[in-house]
């Protein structure tokens, strides 16, 4: 497949706003061709009417956000870029996935990004699971190298702050990666003091949140990082049943 009809197929609404500007100054005259084929992208303010996010929406905004954060900490270590590439060869594949670090690194080139437009656009166009779909691979990248580095953390903050994710939804994700001694709490979004009722009840709630099927209209491809999320969230739960003995 070549590297237009790849990116032609993939996206939607991606085709607009300022992700589109940017797709632009990565591809050129190609996405200006297709974005005016394409008769252009409705925006709207209602969450009930968003279009459905395709994978390649995905794709790209992940790729965006991805280089926002290697940069967060002012120098780009080489295991991030390839914790970027071996993820997107296992969601992917080899070919596909060189199309997409093709277009990653034009993208990585680009200094005067905006972090708030970008987000806003995922946050008006992209459903909640799919966000938090994107905070979750975000933090594998930080984590990637070893160090995960205050400018790191804090750029990924903002990133969620902006696309509408709770703090509470952003502390379960980030105990995900930075294990502590209450992160099967804060991975079920409670406090040490919650009953065992509540800790079954968090489990539930959570569990539905992080289920994978929330993703399955992005494909085989991503539903892999969801089933990571959901299988963290049962292994938080069975760590407090065993230390409880409920």
């Amino acid at each position: 497949m070549s590297f237009s009809k790849w990116i032609g197929a993939a996206l939607g609404w991606s085709f607009g706003g300022p992700i589109g500007a940017i797709l632009g100054l990565a591809l050129g005259s190609v996405v200006d061709g297709m974005s005016n084929s394409n008769g252009g992208t409705v925006y709207t303010n209602n969450p009930q009417q968003r279009p459905q996010t395709q994978s390649g929406d995905f794709e790209v905004s992940l790729l965006i956000l991805a280089s926002i954060v290697i940069k967060a900490d002012g120098k780009q270590d080489q295991r991030e870029l390839d914790f970027v590439r071996m993820q997107f060869v296992s969601m992917y594949g080899k070919e596909r996935a060189n199309h997409a670090f093709k277009l990653f690194k034009e993208i990585n080139k680009q200094q005067d990004i905006s972090t708030r437009q970008v987000c806003l656009q995922i946050r008006q166009m992209m459903q909640h699971a799919s966000r938090l779909q994107l905070i979750h691979f975000l933090f594998g990248i930080a984590n990637a190298d070893g160090v995960v580095t205050e400018d790191e953390v804090a750029q990924i903050h903002t990133i969620a702050g902006y696309l509408g994710i709770s703090h509470n939804d952003y502390e379960s994700i980030k105990a995900m990666f930075y294990k502590s001694t209450d992160s099967a709490y804060k991975i079920l979004e409670i406090d040490k003091t919650a009953t065992n009722d509540e800790i079954k009840k968090a489990y539930r709630t959570m569990a539905k949140k992080y289920h994978p099927d929330k993703v399955i209209h992005l494909g085989k491809e991503h539903q892999k990082g969801a089933e990571e999320k959901f299988k963290q969230v049962q292994d938080a739960y069975e760590q407090l049943q065993k230390e409880r003995g409920f």
